[in-house]
């Protein structure tokens, strides 16, 4: 496995280059964001850091996912049966958190507490004013992630996604996204946190029943971040992350390169194993050639043979286009 390259270009952590978070590929960006003052607090202790987070806390209630000691952090399936989940769900407040995070610090073997993916600044206004990311007009949702020694199975997300470690130290394991076959992805629903997620057990893989992981591996890419750290992933890039230390804080950001009235490409994806997969053989060929011509080597000569004012949905797509076409699938998955 190779090593995360490192971000080489020109650097502003006030305004980021464009040609990082447009990106194709997977970036470290080490000591780019060590300026931030939650990133100091979190070097002094993580004492200091608690007090640095409670100053912008707004008392609002927060999702906690919470472990069995023996489930050594892995957010997973209860059981091989893939219908339940190993961690309990509860809403705290932050300072109970932190307090618990504190406590456990010294356990050798302590249960796992993990807060994910909640909006900033819904809990801690103003955070996002003191440790800017230089995202610029991008529609970012900007989210923290906190906990202790936790692993989240692998997993793509379908926007862009720059992840900035505050505090702690976090191992981060990236695929491109043509390893979806040597992953041995799970069940779209029930996923334990919204993507469906790899099966592996990436601290002790089991190469008889995953023998394809071995490939995975082999075009996989690893990084350790400190505090003040950053790793860009692309859009539906594979990533696997583990929590190292006791206390572990993330702040990233997601966006997308599109408009907000282009729908998630997972639509279609359930729409194509409800209606394509199970198809004769002969049947999907011919909509291999559908999907090739109107999708995937779509350009001008597509549609321009077809007046402009005809071409709808095969023509480029606006925002009243994709309102006018989303409402005539409703009506047609309502019969």
């Amino acid at each position: 496995m190779q090593a995360v390259p490192a971000w080489t270009g020109p650097f502003d952590p006030h305004n980021l280059p464009a040609e990082l978070l447009a990106g194709d590929r997977p970036y470290v960006v080490r000591g780019g964001f060590a300026h931030w003052p939650v990133v100091q607090a979190a070097r002094q202790s993580d004492e200091a850091l608690a007090r640095y987070l409670m100053g912008f806390y707004n008392g609002m209630r927060i999702g906690l996912f919470q472990l069995a000691p023996e489930a050594r952090g892995r957010v997973f399936y209860a059981d091989e049966t893939l219908t339940g989940f190993n961690f309990s769900r509860y809403a705290a407040t932050l300072d109970q958190v932190l307090t618990g995070l504190l406590g456990l610090a010294e356990t050798p073997e302590p249960p796992a507490l993990y807060v994910g993916s909640t909006t900033v600044e819904a809990v801690l206004p103003g955070f996002l004013e003191a440790n800017v990311m230089g995202l610029g007009r991008r529609d970012a949702l900007v989210s923290l992630w906190l906990g202790n020694r936790t692993r989240i199975a692998a997993h793509y997300d379908l926007p862009d996604n720059l992840a900035v470690v505050a505090a702690g130290r976090r191992r981060f394991t990236v695929f491109p996204p043509e390893q979806i076959a040597n992953l041995y992805m799970g069940p779209l629903d029930p996923t334990p946190a919204g993507q469906p997620v790899s099966l592996v057990d990436f601290a002790h893989p089991d190469f008889e029943r995953f023998p394809r992981f071995k490939r995975a591996l082999d075009a996989g890419e690893m990084a350790e971040l400190e505090p003040g750290d950053a790793i860009f992933i692309p859009s539906m890039w594979f990533h696997h992350i583990e929590g190292l230390a006791p206390i572990n804080l993330l702040i990233n950001a997601w966006w997308r390169q599109t408009p907000e009235y282009v729908d998630s490409p997972l639509t279609t994806l359930h729409l194509a194993l409800m209606t394509l997969r199970d198809l004769p053989e002969k049947e999907r060929r011919v909509w291999q050639h559908h999907f090739q011509h109107f999708v995937f080597g779509a350009d001008a000569s597509t549609w321009e043979h077809i007046p402009e004012a005809a071409r709808g949905l095969l023509g480029p797509i606006d925002e009243d286009t994709s309102r006018r076409a989303r409402a005539q699938l409703l009506t047609q998955l309502k019969r």
